[in-house]
């Protein structure tokens, strides 16, 4: 290859590169950060007055939004609810008995889920890392913790959650609650309170 069609190519390069960064990085934010099941998380976030964009958070966490999964620990669809769970939210919320055999139903899931997570936003008087920590590890766990002052329900001490896993669940979620509001907020009508 000669010197200046060396030189053509990667001025090609460079340029095609600064239009890629001059394209809206929202628009590449939305490519790596996808919101699927826009309307029944929107949708069940406003039933059950959630902040959608932690609806959509949790479900990326849980399953990155695969309705068919199913964890090791035999937890069901896009918000991984064990079943035990599942039977207690359909009985407690007195949903259709059909949602039982529903779970990787995306809409299904994410009603139960929504249902649950207000909820835990009750039982933990509106404080948000303790309702994910809730989510992940019990409430009966979290409301352990909080009563024997094992952990103060902070974000910023979240390092004396006893379980690591819970640590780390709820900074993912939170790390992609972020994204979310950042990418989403302005479109979506949305915005951090």
């Amino acid at each position: 290859m000669s010197f200046w069609r060396k030189k053509r190519v990667f001025a090609l390069l460079l340029l095609t590169f600064v239009i890629f960064l001059f394209l809206s990085s929202t628009y590449v934010g939305r490519m790596l950060y996808p919101i699927r099941y826009e309307q029944e998380i929107r949708q069940n976030a406003a039933k059950y007055d959630l902040d959608p964009f932690l609806v959509a958070a949790v479900i990326r966490v849980e399953s990155n939004y695969l309705a068919e999964t199913e964890s090791k620990k035999g937890a069901y669809g896009m918000m991984q609810l064990m079943p035990d769970t599942a039977s207690w939210i359909i009985d407690k919320a007195r949903f259709s008995e059909e949602f039982k055999t529903r779970l990787n139903d995306p809409a299904v899931s994410i009603e139960l889920g929504s249902w649950y997570l207000n909820w835990l936003f009750k039982q933990f008087n509106g404080n948000r890392i303790a309702v994910l920590a809730g989510y992940n590890a019990g409430h009966g766990k979290v409301s352990r913790w909080l009563q024997e002052n094992e952990w103060d329900g902070t974000l910023q001490n979240a390092d004396r959650i006893p379980y690591g896993e819970t640590r780390h669940y709820i900074q993912r979620v939170m790390y992609y609650y972020n994204k979310y509001e950042k990418l989403y907020g302005e479109e979506w009508g949305e915005r951090a309170a």
